[in-house]
């Protein structure tokens, strides 16, 4: 299928052939009729593309300042690869289109295949020619509305949730400052909530379709005749709400709210402009400031948005869902006319040069919709879609279990990945495409656009979102599971089941079901080729420091530091209902390390957390009475290191700080010999040692039995939470 998607880093645009979406479950499969061009949020965003590195830093001193703080976490070179690589990544446009839903994912029930729906959201309702929408953001069309009109129903959301910030009132007066597509929505929708409305805008076209659909006067914001028409609709008074709906560096639109505004009036701001606050004039008449949040609520809840769990009407009158359903019936109902807006029609295929038309201002416009090819053809039916003590599960490999199967001596090893997500295409990718003997065959993703950008970057020879058709090819001898963590057990499981060689990202499970489910895989296939990505135990500074340290006669003491820090808002690491606690999914990694240091699996666990179990107390214990403490806390000063490890015995102590120095106290002083260039925390040695076992079919690098058992001890920390005391780690028969 075909796709809109722009560089940030080159600022190119393209119509560009990607893999299309699968169907999931908890939504539908849309093919698009019409897609609206929002020309003030995506073209400011195509104009930001086109600038300098200099002009992107100026323009999002926020993201800066991330960037900054990785560089203090993660040293300069690991952070320039992650920037650089989203930076030289395609990313998606459109937010706002109507389309024919194809086919429906389990859990749908309001729709079926051929009914015609809104959808919304810049990552569901893209200007592609199909897009997988969940549930909370598409809403059904009513019967008699035209495809193009409904494409409007984001837009129109946003105007809506920005007249509902407002609180108008019939017979109030409001001013809308800024009179382009969402200005011109909210100058209806208050017209037709009885609210008389003036409107402000330098461009005199604007001014007067706004007076044609509705608003009582529009002039420009320098000109005398707007004070002059707000006097005499208040008596003096002054407006009684302002939107602001304008974009730019000018703080003109906040200046003249306060001016214009009546003793205790309320200014909302809808579009993004800057909000300098003359203090003075704001204090003075006690305004109230109010910022409309997109669509309504819902927006950026990844539980409403992506799980579709829907807020109670008796709470939440107004959500995102319900605010596209009321504006596609004021369309319906012809309260909202939004055919006067439409500019221009263009096709799809030509999309690329429609935006540069915008861009340059050879196209001056409100509204453009882009046409997508017909007529629709439905290609699948509806109703398809995709304690006290733990056990440590035993790894039963039967008889005559399969063996690896042989290959060529100099065949390359052909390698698919199954997401590729940052961490991916960061940390494990820039190895594996640099390496001999290696070819990356295939990359699926659930969405096409990362599949395309990956192949792109790394050379895949094929993009695809289809998984089983990978999992049925049998020249592609291992897989790597990089998804989220909810989905890593089910794809290892079956990734197993097909025969082949699996990598998958920790965590292996997140239940001990789920860690079930995949020692049954190996026993029902005979295959137990895996390998999870632990690989702080393959960082050459620390297996040096190992070395130095010697062999261990007594029983020892660890300690290890984990200075995690707070994620930032909106991370899916913080939905823990589907994807588990924080710590089950990156503890591991310190579990694996601390165990491979003591040379030994855990046998019993203790944790303890602060309030609100954000800083955790484990407490591992190994069977020659050595014991590892891992401090995992979110609450640390940024600039401290993240990790730091001591490990003392027989009157020696190791050290690591952070994968920067190691050092070895004893009789002689050990300490490495000078400041790598980058943290190496081991990823190069471990796809090194994954490869090898891969292509001579000898043992993996981590045997299964101490994978699954510190998976078990990961788990057994959120037993050892809930229950409040020691769990032991009962080894299964």
């Amino acid at each position: 299928m075909k796709q809109v998607v722009q560089n940030y880093k080159s600022g190119e645009l393209a119509l560009l052939d990607v893999p299309a979406p699968g169907c999931k479950p908890g939504g539908v499969l849309v093919r698009s009729a019409y897609s609206l061009i929002s020309t003030g949020t995506e073209l400011m965003k195509v104009s930001e593309a086109g600038m300098s590195m200099v002009g992107k830093a100026r323009s999002r001193p926020d993201q800066v300042a991330k960037v900054m703080q990785s560089v203090a976490t993660n040293g300069v070179p690991a952070t320039y690869r992650k920037v650089m690589g989203k930076l030289d990544s395609y990313t998606p446009l459109g937010y706002s289109l109507c389309g024919v839903v194809e086919q429906v994912g389990a859990g749908i029930e309001d729709v079926k295949v051929g009914d015609l729906v809104a959808c919304a959201g810049n990552e569901h309702a893209l200007h592609a020619e199909l897009n997988w929408v969940p549930k909370n953001l598409y809403a059904p069309v009513p019967d008699g509305l035209a495809p193009r009109h409904a494409a409007f129903g984001t837009v129109g959301s946003i105007a809506m949730q920005g007249v509902r910030q407002g609180e108008s009132q019939l017979g109030e007066v409001a001013l809308v400052i800024g009179l382009g597509l969402i200005g011109q929505l909210v100058v209806q929708l208050l017209a037709a909530s009885g609210v008389r409305v003036v409107g402000v805008d330098p461009d005199p076209v604007r001014c007067e379709l706004a007076e044609r659909l509705g608003a009582a006067a529009c002039g420009d914001p320098a000109s005398a005749a707007v004070e002059a028409t707000v006097a005499e609709l208040t008596g003096g008074h002054g407006v009684d709400q302002v939107y602001l709906a304008a974009g730019g560096g000018s703080n003109q639109p906040v200046e003249l709210a306060a001016r214009l505004s009546r003793d205790r009036g309320r200014v909302v701001d809808i579009g993004k402009c800057r909000l300098d606050l003359p203090w003075n004039a704001y204090y003075e008449k006690e305004l109230d400031v109010r910022f409309s949040r997109s669509y309504g609520p819902g927006r950026y809840d990844p539980e409403y948005e992506l799980e579709g769990r829907d807020y109670p009407i008796g709470y939440v009158r107004w959500t995102e869902r319900r605010n596209l359903a009321c504006f596609l019936d004021l369309l319906a109902r012809g309260s909202v006319d939004v055919e006067p807006l439409i500019s221009h029609i263009a096709d799809f295929d030509d999309a690329v040069g429609t935006y540069q038309s915008l861009k340059d201002g050879d196209l001056k416009a409100v509204a453009v919709l882009f046409r997508y090819p017909g007529p629709v053809e439905h290609t699948a039916e509806a109703g398809e879609a995709g304690a006290s003590a733990v056990a440590v599960p035993a790894v039963k490999r039967p008889s005559g279990s399969a063996s690896t199967p042989a290959r060529a001596a100099k065949a390359p090893v052909r390698l698919a990945f199954v997401g590729a997500g940052n961490y991916a295409t960061s940390m494990l990718l820039p190895h594996l495409a640099q390496r001999d003997g290696v070819e990356l065959s295939t990359v699926v993703t659930t969405t096409a656009l990362s599949a395309a950008n990956a192949q792109r970057k790394f050379g895949f020879a094929e993009a695809t979102t289809d998984l089983d058709a990978v999992l049925g090819d049998k020249s592609i001898d291992a897989v790597f599971v990089v998804t989220r963590h909810s989905s890593h057990a089910e794809l290892t499981r079956r990734a197993l089941l097909a025969g082949k060689t699996v990598f998958v990202e920790k965590p292996l499970a997140l239940t001990e079901d789920e860690l079930a489910g995949v020692l049954a895989a190996v026993e029902e296939s005979g295959n137990d080729r895996l390998q999870v990505g632990f690989n702080r135990r393959f960082a050459p500074m620390l297996r040096e420091a190992r070395q130095r340290f010697g062999t261990r006669t007594g029983p020892a003491n660890l300690r290890y530091l984990v200075n995690a820090g707070r994620l930032q808002h909106g991370s899916w690491y913080l939905q823990q209902g589907t994807e588990g606690s924080r710590f089950a999914g990156e503890g591991g990694h310190f579990i694996d390390t601390a165990s491979w240091l003591l040379e030994a699996d855990p046998v019993s666990v203790y944790a303890v957390a602060t309030s609100g179990n954000e800083d955790l107390q484990v407490v591992l214990r190994y069977p020659d009475g050595s014991t590892a403490t891992i401090s995992y806390v979110t609450t640390g000063a940024p600039s401290f290191p993240k990790e730091t490890l001591d490990l003392v015995a027989d009157g020696r102590v190791l050290r690591l700080d952070d994968f920067v120095r190691a050092s070895v106290y004893g009789r002689k002083r050990w300490v490495s010999s000078r400041l790598p260039k980058a943290r190496d925390k081991g990823q190069n040695a471990e796809l090194a040692a994954f490869i090898k076992a891969v292509r001579t079919g000898g043992p993996m690098p981590v045997p299964l039995e101490s994978l699954v058992a510190t998976t078990a001890a990961t788990l057994a920390v959120q037993a050892g939470l809930a229950g409040g005391a020691p769990v032991t780690l009962a080894r299964a028969q």
